[in-house]
């Protein structure tokens, strides 16, 4: 029957997708995962990174010959939490196979959201916090020593470590940076709550935003936006921080409408850019944010 329904997969995903079922030794949802698999890996492994460049993790899609590739790899890595809602049903068919499985935010000590429709949930953006990758990277070394046959053990285990402090010396980098911002300038407002684990790690505070929930799947109410309205002009907020991969669209509608002097500025919230864009590996993406952030403060 698994042979067959191989078969059939092959069949009903066409030549939509470049992934082969023989070549998936590690399958990664998001792109920011996996970049940061890659790095650890090396060539110790093959690593297929499911989500393209500029994409929506809540909305992004997969075709049946990837779908297949989930089901036969040696290791799946998803972000979980409840942000690949487009692929979790693949993600947990992958594992009622028999495939190891990891669910990398759920452990890294995640946080709640605070506030909006998803307040008392566990927030899934772990990776805007980068003590908390420098965690990810080591349980994910152990994970491919262990899961993933052929690697040598050393080896990923010492690209892991080189990995970590590169991302520790960012998070050191940036700790300054933010540090030098006044504390009446430390407010941010984005297009949905993605920063509540930067705010943490950097002594910033989530004022609102215009989607007030974890995903971008949601619509904001006339209640939502007067609300969020009151708070840009109370805190002074200069800008309005939107994911690259969305539509500004409504945040520059908002500071239009309700007549305000606010910038709306474009970050790579979730995901990487192309291989030639300003964000292409994880390192890259957060150096960028920060910028962006800090201009923007």
């Amino acid at each position: 029957m698994r042979r067959l329904l191989t078969v059939l997969l092959l069949l009903a995903g066409g030549t939509a997708a470049c992934t082969t079922a023989d070549d998936a030794r590690i399958v990664v949802t998001t792109n920011i995962l996996g970049d940061v698999v890659e790095r650890i890996a090396g060539d110790q492994a093959k690593v297929t990174v499911l989500m393209k460049p500029d994409a929506d993790p809540h909305s992004f899609a997969i075709s049946a010959r990837e779908a297949n590739a989930l089901q036969t790899a040696d290791l799946v890595v998803f972000n979980g939490l409840g942000l690949e809602e487009g692929v979790l049903h693949h993600v947990e068919a992958a594992r009622a196979q028999g495939v190891r499985v990891v669910e990398v935010g759920a452990r890294v000590e995640p946080i709640e959201y605070r506030e909006g429709d998803a307040a008392g949930r566990p927030d899934p953006h772990f990776w805007t916090d980068p003590a908390r990758v420098v965690t990810a990277s080591r349980l994910l070394a152990d994970e491919i020593v262990a899961h993933v046959g052929g690697v040598d053990a050393d080896v990923v285990r010492e690209r892991a470590s080189a990995y970590g402090k590169e991302v520790s010396a960012l998070d050191g980098e940036l700790a300054a940076r933010f540090a030098r911002i006044p504390a009446e300038r430390r407010v941010l407002v984005t297009n949905h709550h993605v920063f509540g684990y930067l705010a943490g790690r950097y002594d910033l505070r989530v004022i609102g935003a215009v989607l007030p929930s974890g995903t971008t799947l949601a619509s904001p109410s006339a209640a939502d936006l007067a609300e969020l309205v009151t708070a840009i002009e109370t805190h002074h907020v200069r800008a309005i921080f939107a994911d690259t991969a969305q539509p500004a669209r409504l945040a520059e509608v908002l500071a239009d409408e309700a007549g305000l002097t606010v910038r709306v500025v474009g970050l790579y919230s979730e995901s990487l850019s192309e291989a030639d864009g300003e964000a292409a590996s994880y390192l890259a993406m957060m150096r960028f944010n920060a910028e962006a952030i800090i201009g923007g403060l």
